[in-house]
């Protein structure tokens, strides 16, 4: 399987958003090979507030000469959550309808730091963990297993991790099986360091980058 693209995990304070307070991001493009036949630049941004509750996410899509935003608003409130989802394209507004979902949800770039809210302590290789990602009109079945302890080496940096599998119920996938993976750097921030996603035209690795604004010191960066 050819690699389709790379992309980099940053995350920052911010408050350009209504009720957020920090954001996370993540700039997705194919490699010179994939572009000569399906240029991808794609740029997803999520919002928490300071209660570490999703509020609101953007994905602005570019591909192939189709562009497209997607916009979703999550209002919380008793068991269910609303989520507002709303794509557009230049010449017409797509989609516009309202998710409801009971239990744990998040956007597609959100499913990812879901992971920061366990507890990192009380990890034991074979945990499950589910999750709804909402992805347009649709509400999109996951699940995480705990695995174990990995080393990530990407450029020049190491990073201590716990690492999971992803099985992701969606027809975009490869396979439902351990459709991406996720490591995790291993200190009290359990920040995203490397997620690897097989797609139908390849695969798709995406590294940490950078943050500002952390609550704890990146321990999990092993000097080289």
């Amino acid at each position: 399987m050819s690699r389709a693209g790379d992309a980099a995990f940053s995350y920052n304070r911010d408050q350009s958003v209504d009720k957020a307070s920090s954001c996370y991001r993540m700039q997705f493009k194919s490699t010179k090979f994939f572009d000569n036949f399906f240029k991808i630049r794609d740029t997803l941004n999520t919002y928490y507030n300071d209660s570490h509750e999703l509020v609101y996410s953007q994905k602005n899509t570019d591909e192939g000469g189709y562009y497209s935003v997607d916009k979703l608003t999550f209002t919380y409130g008793g068991e269910n959550t609303k989520i507002h989802s709303l794509r557009y394209t230049p010449s017409r507004v797509r989609i516009d309808t309202v998710l409801t979902v009971e239990g744990d949800v998040a956007d597609l770039l959100g499913a990812i730091y879901y992971l920061r809210g366990l507890d990192r302590t009380k990890l034991y290789s074979g945990n499950t963990y589910p999750l709804t990602v909402a992805i347009g009109r649709d509400l999109v079945r996951i699940q995480f297993t705990y695995q174990n302890q990995a080393i990530v080496e990407y450029g020049k940096a190491k990073y201590s991790t716990r690492y999971f599998i992803i099985d992701i119920y969606d027809e975009a996938f490869e396979s439902t099986k351990t459709s991406a993976e996720v490591w995790v750097g291993d200190d009290d921030n359990f920040l995203p360091v490397k997620v690897r996603s097989k797609l139908k035209i390849g695969y798709v690795e995406v590294y940490y980058k950078e943050s500002s604004g952390l609550s704890h010191p990146l321990k999990c960066r092993i000097a080289m």
